[in-house]
């Protein structure tokens, strides 16, 4: 992209911040450059944001009936999913999987517990419970 082709249209996503991006300027070089950001990102990103709400509104049903252990709410409560909380805790992702489970999620050790809120910035005490 062209130094002078950033876009510069604005996205309520950014919170009036500007991120950086990289283009070719007026001798071709590669330099940094700071943009607003567009529209279709603004699109996207709200897209995303609003599907890991749903996901961590389903999840939390879920949780109040039985079927989920609060691990999974607040996974999507944090914005992550398996891969990414897998990747955060340095748990394998199938034992994470294993982990949503409400009955294999009340037998962690208190290390692994503390391993999961560390992943996700909670206490073990907050991630034991809903909020």
């Amino acid at each position: 992209m062209d130094l002078d082709a950033v876009p510069q249209e604005g996205n309520a996503t950014l919170a009036g911040h500007s991120k950086l991006m990289y283009a070719r300027d007026a001798q071709g070089r590669v330099v940094t450059t700071t943009s607003r950001g567009w529209e279709a990102e603004e699109i996207v990103t709200s897209h995303a944001v609003d599907l890991l709400v749903g996901q961590a509104q389903a999840a939390r049903l879920r949780v109040q009936a039985g079927l989920a252990s609060p691990l999974e709410y607040w996974m999507y409560e944090r914005r992550m999913d398996v891969a990414l909380l897998s990747q955060t805790s340095g748990f394998w992702q199938w034992r994470v999987r294993r982990h949503l489970q409400p009955r294999h999620f009340a037998a962690l050790s208190p290390a692994q517990l503390a391993r999961y809120g560390d992943a996700l910035g909670l206490s073990v005490s907050t991630l034991q419970g809903l909020p």
